[in-house]
Parts: structure tokens; C-alpha cells; sequence
């Protein structure tokens, strides 16, 4: 297929859709699916497992870049798209709790932690053949993505979706307390001075408020495929 996107940027905010489009599309165009959020989870585990303060940005900043981090292939058939270690532990569950989710704003609001972060993530963006999911993908890791996609809803239908994901895995949470956590993500992401969270100017912005995944998934791959014979019309 010519004219393929061979970069995607999906950029949103908390429990949009972001991750779960990001995989379909990677599993269905064969490419690398990356979680950049992950990294930034798992610097504020590391933090809160090691009892570093995460008022503290120099000591974020050197554990941002220290920290022996990993994203690979999962490694354990649980419905997880990947499987994160740190320091050699499975922590890919860990990092979606609600302390990991109340506190990794901050942290990633942390130039020093953007800086070490954002450096390996542009290495493996520019590689090609990847869907890479974030925060400030679109706008700063991959400006010159061949795709960007900006995904939103509104905040009960994601603090629900997030709630019916930590349910589903036997843990004991309130909707409330995925509400509060999301609504102040959301103002410290889009709030903070150093990449804040915003649609790229040439983004492609999909409220899926009243979508579901198959929906969403359906929109875009039409979207790639009109790409492509644009593409193709203009090369021939």
C-alpha cells in the first residue's frame, strides 16, 4: 500500500482511548506499538517505591536518568500490550494505580524528567513503522509524524473507564477517587510550561466520548486509507 503513514502520533488526555486504539492500529499495520506514558509511570513508581520525594526535581531529574528502564514485548499472557521492568521487576500492573495515576503528572511536568525521557522516546519515534501514544507526541517527540491523532471525551466517561479497568482487575477503587485523579491530571498535563498537553495544529481531533474502541478504531483506519490514495493520486 502506497503512501502508508509510516510515523503515527496519538496524542490525549487520561483514559481517552489513546492506548487501546494505539494497539489495534499497530497490530493491524504490522508496526511497533509505544507507550511513552509508561515511561513517566514508571519513574513516579520508581519515586514512590523508593521513597524519593517527588517535590524534589533534581532527584526526579537524576532518576529520570538513571533508572534501568524497560518496555518489552509482554511477557505474560494478561491482556497487557507490553510488559515494563524496572530494575529488573514486572511492573506493569504497579504502574496504573491510583498513586502512580494521582502523581505522574508532576513528575512529567519536570523539564529535567522530559529531557531524559524524550530523548529515547524521539530515537525509537524516527525509526518509522511505529504508532507512538502520549501526551506531546504530535506537538514535540515527532512533530514530522505522517499521522497525528488527537483523542478526547469527556472527563465521566473517562474517569469511568478508567474506574471499569481497575475493576476488571480485582482492584478495590472509587469512582470518585478516578474522577479527582483525573481531573487533576488533566489541569497539571495541560497547565504545565514545558510541553503541555494540546492538539498539534495539523492534529486530526476524535472526541470519542460516544464511541467505542471498534468505532474509533473504524474512523481512523478510514482516515489511513484515505491518506494513502491521496498519496498515491498525487505520486501518479
Amino acid at each position: 500500500m502506497m503512501g502508508k503513514p509510516l510515523r503515527i502520533a496519538i496524542d490525549g488526555p487520561a483514559a481517552s482511548g489513546k492506548s487501546a486504539l494505539a494497539q489495534r492500529l499497530a497490530a493491524h499495520l504490522g508496526y511497533a506499538y509505544v507507550d511513552t506514558g509508561a515511561m513517566y509511570r514508571a519513574v513516579t513508581w520508581a519515586a514512590l517505591n523508593k521513597g524519593i520525594p517527588l517535590t524534589d526535581e533534581d532527584a526526579m531529574t537524576r532518576l529520570a536518568e538513571s533508572l534501568d528502564l524497560d518496555i518489552l514485548p509482554p511477557t505474560v499472557a494478561d491482556g497487557r500490550p507490553y510488559t515494563v521492568q524496572v530494575e529488573g521487576m514486572d511492573v506493569t500492573w504497579a504502574l496504573r494505580s491510583p498513586e502512580v495515576e494521582a502523581a505522574v503528572s508532576q513528575v512529567s511536568a519536570y523539564p529535567g524528567v522530559r529531557r531524559a525521557l524524550a530523548h529515547r522516546q524521539r530515537q525509537i519515534g524516527l525509526r518509522g513503522r511505529v504508532v507512538m501514544v502520549g501526551r506531546d507526541i504530535g506537538t514535540v517527540i515527532l512533530p514530522e509524524a505522517d499521522l497525528k491523532l488527537y483523542l478526547d471525551a469527556d472527563l465521566k466517561t473517562r474517569a469511568q473507564r478508567r474506574y471499569q479497568e481497575l475493576r476488571d482487575r480485582g482492584e478495590i477503587v472509587s469512582f470518585e477517587e478516578i474522577l479527582e485523579a483525573i481531573q487533576r491530571r488533566d489541569a497539571l498535563d495541560q497547565g504545565r510550561e514545558v510541553a503541555p498537553l494540546r492538539p498539534a495544529p495539523d492534529a486530526i481531533v476524535l472526541d470519542t466520548t460516544a464511541m467505542n474502541i471498534e468505532e474509533v478504531f473504524h474512523r481512523v483506519r478510514l482516515l489511513i486509507e484515505e491518506q494513502c490514495q491521496e498519496t498515491t493520486h498525487v505520486a501518479g
